[in-house]
């Protein structure tokens, strides 16, 4: 891709402490005017692969300084440890993100950051007055902020740590910037030492002179402090011997404006804030991976706050697949409907508050708002969001119209077949004796064929499941039945043995296990073996105890 066709982001900001990070994110929001649909010029995908290609170009810079014995910039040795997180988190944000998805997100319709995506911006803006410090007391304390004037989607909050990474690896490539630019003035001190204070032979010279320069005296408008410095360093190590030099680089940098030493300060400053920024990006980075975003996204989305005070009580203890469904059907009305996320989840909890009061089984199952999201309140919930809903087709009419294709399917290819075998043959019951036969075989090819199809055109319904993983509450008090002929003492014990193993693989309170037996099959009503079948199971039912 031309990446000159792409616009970019790269926020400049200061370190904000929590509180002026808040105030700093509500004045944001304040100001954001936001619309659909992102603009494709902002899209950031191409401007990060030509920040990962210039990282990776220091890197490789860096491994060669340091074989050839150049000082490394304290910043770089940051980058030569942890380059693979930053590869690592950059693959992953081309695997997640495409212009497709990107341009989904809504954008903001006003001001510098006109036409980018909103959750972009807000991340951009997060690092940038951090100083790239993230981490999830961070991320939770700046999007509560923003959301107490403007509300975030759930797919944005969700996506959020993609833009993150982007943000954080463009901070990453600026500090690059400098390391490299830094690394060859470097090159070029080591050149001119070795040429002119060392005065080697030029087959000896492992610094090849890259610049057209023959001697010391570089002009001071093209020095850069990163010379400047790293040349004082040098030539000090030569004693006398550099001293001469030392006056010159003095004089030059005097016409500059400044001395030698207010450049070194200046420039020890500037190595130690970009040591800083890049060792809080490469932990940042880290620390992305670690930050459990079902958590931080539970506590900020403003769906999931509203949907908590479900009616009946269920949804509070529901496991986190459940939730999910329920969020994503409100995602997609929304993404249908134009409807705000928020508007929905209100409508669906007063759907649900209607039948609280009235105490029959019908209204129970009503006053849960998984009745409006995934079952057959959802026509009545799409009525309330003034939307013509289509009619819902009933479980009992979809396997009828299942069968029925079935059989008239088999039936037509089986006369078909029929036909022609009488076309072949001239023959009648020939063709006939060949339709029934062949009926059962095309029938199970059309059986098989129509559930394949099925298979991968219809999306599977998940089953709403309750959360138990710190235990079986007592009004959920569970039996496991294993049902089982027994026929033989011998078996009870067995089965017996195998129940207590099962128990204790799934010890936990107000879960039980339990076998159901039955005898074989007799004309008798009783037979000799019953009692023995019994008294088995009394004795081993005591020795287990």
């Amino acid at each position: 891709m031309n990446t000159k066709r792409y616009r970019y982001l790269n926020i400049k900001g200061t370190v904000l402490d929590d509180y002026q990070l808040q105030n700093y994110m509500e004045k944001v929001a304040t100001s954001h005017e936001v619309e659909n649909t992102s603009n494709k010029l902002t899209y950031p995908i191409p401007r990060l692969k030509s920040n990962f290609r210039f990282i990776e170009k220091t890197y490789k810079l860096l491994n060669e300084h340091v074989k050839i014995g150049i000082d490394i910039h304290p910043a770089g040795e940051w980058l030569l440890d942890n380059f693979y997180i930053i590869e690592e988190a950059y693959k992953t944000v081309i695997s997640e993100i495409n212009l497709k998805k990107y341009k989904e997100f809504s954008k903001v319709a006003n001001g510098i950051y006109k036409g980018y995506s909103r959750i972009y911006v807000l991340a951009s803006e997060i690092v940038a007055y951090t100083d790239n410090k993230i981490n999830d007391e961070v991320l939770k304390l700046a999007i509560t902020a923003y959301q107490k004037r403007k509300l975030l989607s759930m797919k944005e909050i969700w996506n959020l740590w993609i833009f993150l990474d982007i943000a954080i690896i463009e901070n990453i490539r600026n500090i690059c910037e400098k390391i490299y630019s830094a690394q060859l003035q470097k090159y070029k001190v080591e050149s001119i030492i070795e040429r002119l204070v060392e005065k080697k032979e030029n087959k000896k010279q492992i610094f090849k002179n890259i610049h057209p320069e023959n001697n010391i005296y570089v002009s001071y408008k093209e020095m850069k402090y990163p010379f400047i410095e790293y040349m004082s360093y040098k030539l000090k190590k030569y004693g006398k011997q550099g001293i001469p030099y030392l006056n010159i680089l003095e004089e030059q940098v005097n016409k500059m404006g400044m001395t030698v030493s207010e450049v070194i300060k200046k420039e020890h400053y500037d190595i130690a804030i970009s040591k800083v920024s890049l060792g809080n990006s490469i932990i940042s980075l880290k620390e992305i991976l670690r930050v459990n975003f079902l958590n931080l996204f539970e506590q900020i989305n403003g769906v999931e706050e509203i949907l908590k005070r479900d009616p009946a009580n269920v949804y509070l203890k529901m496991d986190y697949k459940t939730k999910e469904y329920y969020r994503n059907e409100i995602k997609q009305i929304s993404e249908l409907t134009k409807i705000s996320e928020i508007y929905i989840a209100q409508k669906t909890v007063e759907l649900a508050n209607k039948y609280l009061t009235e105490e029959t089984q019908d209204n129970k199952k009503k006053s849960h708002i998984g009745y409006y999201l995934i079952s057959q309140g959802k026509e009545e919930l799409l009525n309330n969001l003034g939307i013509k809903a289509k009619k819902q087709i009933s479980k009992n009419t979809k396997a009828k119209k299942y069968v029925f294709f079935n059989y008239l399917v088999t039936t037509i290819l089986s006369i078909l077949m029929g036909a022609y075998i009488y076309l072949m043959s001239n023959n009648a019951i020939i063709a006939i004796i060949t339709s029934l036969i062949l009926y059962i075989p095309i029938s199970e090819i059309i059986i098989q064929l129509t559930n394949y199809i099925l298979n991968k055109k219809v999306k599977p319904t998940l089953i709403p499941k309750l959360n138990f993983i710190q235990g079986i509450p007592k009004q959920y008090s569970t039996f496991v039945i294993i049902p089982t002929i027994i026929n033989e003492p011998q078996k009870v014990k067995e089965l017996i043995k195998k129940l207590e193993v099962y128990y204790l693989a799934n010890k936990s309170e107000n879960l039980y296990f339990a076998l159901l037996g039955d005898c074989t099959c007799s004309k008798n009503e009783t037979e000799e073996i019953d009692d023995e079948i019994i008294q088995a199971r009394i004795k081993t039912s005591r020795r287990t105890k």
